[in-house]
């Protein structure tokens, strides 16, 4: 297996979720209903009976970047905000992980996703509100792109690294959080 470098998986995940969001936002979401015209913002993202969205280590750092590009205070919210979620919702690393629900720490009230135009995981990509379940875009399709995730993961990474909720990977990667607890779970 030929390794990437960190800097060249990112660049190959970016272009990865460009297509992918691309191709469903032009085959799948025009039977969807608008956000923007949705009576309650944010429900699908903040529904903690609901929400299960697991990322790789890669799609981690994704995010970390994408959210550097914020105000400092901002990016100490939402690691906050993901630190909590881990902590309400006890969230583990561990066992069935993707039985574990959560309101997403990406979503700002008054914005939206933080993340949506650079770093939105897979699974809130394949998401909308869809009235007819024909319309939805088949599983298959998510399942493939999370496959070639998975293997840019394990070529950057190794294969010692799991699928994990959000919130979980979020707080593992806080630059605000003391080193040496950050590592220890590296």
């Amino acid at each position: 297996m030929k390794m990437l470098t960190e800097t060249r998986a990112l660049n190959e995940l970016s272009k990865l979720k460009t297509v992918y969001q691309n191709f469903i936002k032009t085959n799948y979401e025009q039977n969807a209903e608008n956000c923007e015209t949705c009576p309650t913002k944010g429900s699908c993202c903040l529904d903690a009976h609901f929400v299960n969205v697991h990322i790789t280590r890669l799609e981690a750092v994704a995010i970390g970047d994408t959210l550097g590009k914020l105000d400092v205070e901002k990016q100490k919210e939402v690691y906050q905000r993901a630190e909590e979620a881990v902590e309400k919702y006890d969230l583990k690393t561990d066992g069935d992980t993707f039985l574990q629900t959560f309101a997403c720490p990406l979503f700002e009230k008054g914005f939206g996703c933080l993340v949506h135009q650079k770093a939105k995981p897979a699974p809130c990509i394949s998401h909308a509100c869809y009235e007819n379940q024909a319309d939805l875009p088949p599983e298959i399709l998510q399942e493939q792109i999370e496959k070639r995730i998975e293997n840019f993961n394990k070529r950057t990474y190794g294969n010692a690294w799991s699928w994990l909720p959000v919130p979980i990977w979020l707080d593992l990667i806080n630059p605000f959080k003391a080193k040496s607890t950050t590592d220890e779970h590296r």
